[in-house]
């Protein structure tokens, strides 16, 4: 897949599943504006990283997405920096657990904002670009959560059920103008943070961390493997490809065999 000359806008990027898609993206030879938070010199090794492995043009924008304005900002950068957006990627997410009778009403309204308002802020600010030049994937990393429910995450599940409804209305509306928009939807994934729950499980527990990452993916995946950030960004990328050129409106699962049960 070659990606060269075209811009990639990859939201929630500085760690994790976000930054597996941007490499995977700068690797296919997109520009990359990346978007998160973490600590300014974090953030810089990776640009600088991206940058020097794959000869591309890699900028940062710190904007906060938990507002429409901040998300409108964000686009508005990286047009300033590129030029355009041909790529939009909406990753960006926060979790927090509990159940529904004592989810503080603060944690609601964060992820809403977060993992679902963003995306429709993202798309409405980006896709007229993409319309006028007559190209441009939106991307937006649901869940198996997206698909079924797991108990004491409400506001996460209902996000990402949202996401995929507004992944089908997108698809609808943009069927005929060389943008398609879909969604991944991943079961577990083997991202840094996950790594230190399982180690902390595994000292906790006195067990080995292989022991931890079969009991934890077992609790859902009939395959009883991880996926890793670097094969979500590979699934991101087909989906620029000529190959998926009629796939719109789509959640595609990467989860084990997670929701065929």
């Amino acid at each position: 897949m070659n990606l060269a000359g075209k811009v990639a806008l990859v939201t929630g990027s500085t760690s994790g599943i976000g930054l597996g898609i941007a490499r995977a993206m700068a690797e296919a030879g997109a520009g990359i504006m990346l978007n998160g938070f973490g600590k300014p010199e974090d953030i810089e090794k990776e640009r600088a990283g991206i940058e020097a492995d794959f000869g591309v043009k890699v900028a940062y924008s710190g904007a906060d997405l938990s507002t429409g304005s901040g998300v409108r900002q964000m686009v508005a950068e990286a047009e300033a920096a590129f030029g355009r957006v041909d790529i939009l990627v909406n990753n960006a997410g926060i979790q927090f657990v509990a159940d529904i009778v004592d989810f503080p009403e603060d944690k609601w309204d964060a992820i809403i904002a977060i993992n679902l308002s963003s995306a429709f802020h993202g798309i409405k600010a980006a896709a007229p670009g993409m319309k006028a030049r007559g190209w441009g994937r939106i991307i937006n990393i649901a869940s198996a959560h997206g698909l079924v429910a797991s108990g004491q995450k409400s506001a996460y599940v209902a996000a990402k059920h949202g996401i995929l409804g507004l992944t089908k209305v997108a698809g609808i509306e943009l069927a005929n103008t060389g943008v398609t928009c879909n969604a991944i939807c991943p079961g577990w994934v083997l991202t840094p943070l996950v790594e230190k729950q399982l180690q902390d499980r595994a000292a906790k527990n006195g067990t080995s961390f292989e022991e931890e990452k079969d009991a934890l993916v077992s609790e859902k995946q009939p395959m009883k493997q991880f996926s890793t950030p670097a094969q979500i960004g590979a699934l991101a990328v087909f989906l620029c490809s000529d190959g998926a050129m009629t796939i719109t409106g789509a959640p595609l699962s990467i989860d084990g065999g997670w929701v065929a049960q």
